[in-house]
């Protein structure tokens, strides 16, 4: 499982990605009620998870 998720995103990272996926989810329900907000599940679920899978292909990492 670590070498299909390995954590590759800084703990400041992540929890600007859940804020920012949140935010997101929330213009589906409240706002402007456009499914663009559906975008927010991928920021979302990267955080939670630690892992960006296009850091991941490129070889990035933002945590030590």
């Amino acid at each position: 499982m670590s070498k299909l998720f390995p954590t590759n995103e800084n703990a400041i990272e992540r929890v600007l990605r859940v804020a920012i996926g949140a935010g997101l989810l929330a213009i589906v329900f409240v706002g402007p009620q456009t499914p663009w907000g559906l975008v927010g599940i991928v920021p979302l679920a990267t955080g939670l998870i630690g892992s960006c899978p296009l850091y991941t292909a490129f070889g990035f990492r933002t945590n030590k």
